[in-house]
């Protein structure tokens, strides 16, 4: 976050946000200036000093920051002269750090975390990628929490866990939503909870609950859906495979009057869909799909990539634990864990906005680096051009 000298700005100016004249949070500032005084009515007393945007800041430089690898290191940053005038900010103790995760409510953030990936551009073209629009991976993964977060209680008294549940936006490569829920939180209720319209979600069998399927639809939006492969369901027309279809895997395409037999509740109360897609993995061993769909419009084939496609979300999970080390909880509370986990998603969005590619380590390297000031802004944009005649190429 290395910026320019200038003078620490007063309280009364958010214009003067942080992080100013860096060209990778540019897409950020002016809905940073929206948090400034969030949570000032918690400061009767009015001798507050670190701002929810300034605590926000902070949280971007941990994670664009290899050597912040806790609470206290990123509380010793903050008494360095060159990081509080290039962040704003004052020496903060570890008491205020660790108030500011309980008194900043993390929904704000998470607007912005929407704004920000509804600003992110398609990095697909073509008639695949025209006929998936809004195509969105949905997952959960499990973050493990300290045995002092007892609201964190999982499996049993041994076992506590955080679970972050994401949209992933497959054809813009970048986090669309988030919420965070405690690990033995229910998937299905977190997704119904966040519906939106004009996406096609793309999910799991953990997803497979016809009344969530009829969610998705009255939001409108679709669904490609896997489930187990002993449903009950009423077929009303077979359709055939065409040689597309057949070297994508298809086995057999059907539209369904209904899912379900005669004794259970009709939820989607219209004809769905079902494609059979048969897969082998590298032993040879072969599985097959069951997807269900309410896009009766979509090839067969079109249907299985848009199931393959889903596997981003897990590359993406790797990325965000591994890579970017958001899996090291450094707040101990659920609005904080929030703060955190929405801080190191708009990470990864910054980077795809600057680089209009999907983050990855060398790029992570290369941006922190450069936030140091080791790296020169034509160094940092031959690597970004790097990046699209290797694109090009493939």
């Amino acid at each position: 976050m290395a910026g320019r000298r200038r003078k620490r700005r007063d309280e009364s100016d958010p214009a003067g946000g942080p992080l100013r004249g860096q060209r990778l949070v540019q897409p950020l500032l002016k809905a940073l200036k929206r948090l400034h005084h969030r949570g000032a009515e918690r400061d009767a007393a009015g001798n507050r000093r670190l701002f929810y945007d300034q605590y926000v800041a902070l949280l971007l430089m941990y994670f664009f920051n290899p050597a912040l690898d806790s609470l206290r290191a990123l509380q010793q940053a903050t008494g360095w002269e060159k990081t509080r005038q290039a962040l704003g900010i004052e020496r903060s103790s570890l008491g205020s750090l660790s108030e500011a995760a309980r008194v900043f409510d993390a929904e704000p953030l998470r607007a912005i975390l929407q704004e920000l990936a509804a600003q992110a551009v398609p990095l697909a073209q073509g008639r695949e990628a025209e006929a998936l629009k809004g195509l969105t991976a949905v997952d959960g993964s499990i973050f493990a929490a300290l045995p002092r977060m007892a609201w964190a209680l999982w499996q049993d008294a041994q076992h506590r866990g955080v679970k972050l549940h994401l949209h992933f936006d497959v054809l813009k490569a970048v986090p669309a939503d988030a919420a965070v829920r405690v690990a033995a939180g229910s998937e299905p209720a977190a997704l119904a909870a966040a519906l939106q319209s004009g996406r096609l979600y793309v999910v799991d069998r953990g997803y497979a609950d016809y009344e969530l399927f009829a969610q998705i639809v009255a939001a409108g939006s679709s669904l490609i859906a896997r489930v187990k492969d002993n449903i009950a369901y009423v077929v009303q027309e077979e359709r055939p495979v065409g040689a597309a279809a057949k070297a994508a895997g298809v086995v057999r395409d059907v539209v369904l009057s209904r899912l379900g037999t005669a004794h259970h509740k009709d939820h989607l109360k219209r004809p769905m869909r079902l494609v059979i897609v048969r897969t082998a993995d590298r032993e040879g061993r072969t599985t097959e799909l069951w997807l269900i769909t309410d896009r009766l419009d979509l090839d067969a084939e079109l249907v299985a990539l848009a199931y393959r496609y889903r596997w981003t979300v897990e590359l993406f999970f790797r990325w965000l634990k591994c890579i970017l080390g958001a899996r090291h909880l450094i707040a101990h509370n659920p609005n904080g864990v929030a703060l955190q986990m929405y801080a190191a998603l708009i990470v990864s969005l910054l980077i795809v906005l600057r680089t209009g590619h999907k983050p990855t380590k060398r790029t992570l390297e290369m941006i922190q680096h450069y936030l140091l000031g080791w790296v020169s802004d034509q160094e940092f944009d031959a690597h970004v051009a790097a990046l699209s005649a290797a694109e090009k190429t493939k």
